[in-house]
C-alpha cells in the first residue's frame, strides 16, 4: 500500500530541484529574446543558450538521481524546450541568421503534433511518451543554436562555429521531422484502434 501512495505523492510534487531549474529556464526565454533582438548582445545571448542547454540536461539527471521525477516536470521540461526552440527560431529569422523556411518546418512540426493531442484526449488517454530520438533531435537543435549564434560574432572561431552549428541544424531538423512523423503515426494507430469516448 505504501509503495503506490509514495509514488503518487512524489509524482505530484511541484517544488523539486528539477522543476525549479525548469522554471528558471522558462524565465530565461524573454531575457534571451531581449538580448538577441533589442540589445543584439550576441555573446550574452550565446551564454544564456548554453546555460539553458546545460540546465536542461541537469534537470533530467537530477530528477533521476534525487528521485524527483514529477508530472509537472514531465510537462514543463519539454514545454520549455519548445519555447526556447520557438524563441530562437523567430529571433534568428528576424535577425536574418537562418532562412524563414527552416523555422516554418520546425514550428509546423510542433503545430501538427499539438493537433494530434486531441486524439488522446478524446479517448481519455495521456499524451504519448517522449521518443528518445526526439530528445536527441531537440538536443541537436539546442546544440546548433549557440554555435550558429557564435558564428555571427567577430572572433577567430566564427567559421568553425558556423560549420558545427549548421551541421547540427541539418541533422537535428531531419530527425525532428522524422520523429514528428512517428508521433503522427502513433496518433493515427490509436485513433484506429480505440474509439473516441
Amino acid at each position: 500500500m505504501s509503495g503506490p501512495l509514495d509514488e503518487r505523492v512524489v509524482s505530484d510534487r511541484i517544488f523539486t530541484v528539477p522543476n525549479v531549474l525548469s522554471m528558471i529556464r522558462l524565465l530565461g526565454v524573454p531575457v534571451f529574446l531581449y538580448l538577441l533582438l533589442v540589445l543584439e548582445a550576441d555573446w550574452w545571448a550565446f551564454a544564456l543558450l548554453v546555460l539553458s542547454g546545460v540546465t536542461d540536461w541537469l534537470d533530467g539527471k537530477l530528477a533521476r538521481l534525487l528521485d524527483q521525477s514529477s508530472r509537472l516536470g514531465a510537462l514543463l521540461d519539454p514545454l520549455v524546450d519548445r519555447l526556447y526552440t520557438l524563441a530562437t527560431l523567430i529571433g534568428f529569422v528576424i535577425r536574418g541568421i537562418i532562412p524563414w523556411w527552416v523555422a516554418v518546418v520546425l514550428i509546423g512540426r510542433d503545430a501538427i503534433l499539438a493537433l494530434t493531442l486531441s486524439v488522446y484526449k478524446k479517448r481519455g488517454l495521456p499524451p504519448p511518451e517522449v521518443i528518445y530520438l526526439g530528445k536527441a533531435a531537440t538536443f541537436a537543435l539546442m546544440s546548433a543554436f549557440p554555435w550558429i549564434l557564435a558564428a555571427q560574432i567577430d572572433w577567430v572561431g566564427a567559421g568553425a562555429a558556423g560549420a558545427f552549428g549548421y551541421a547540427f541544424l541539418v541533422w537535428g531538423t531531419a530527425v525532428y521531422v522524422w520523429t514528428g512523423g512517428l508521433y503522427v503515426w502513433k496518433a493515427v494507430a490509436v485513433a484506429r484502434a480505440i474509439p473516441a469516448s
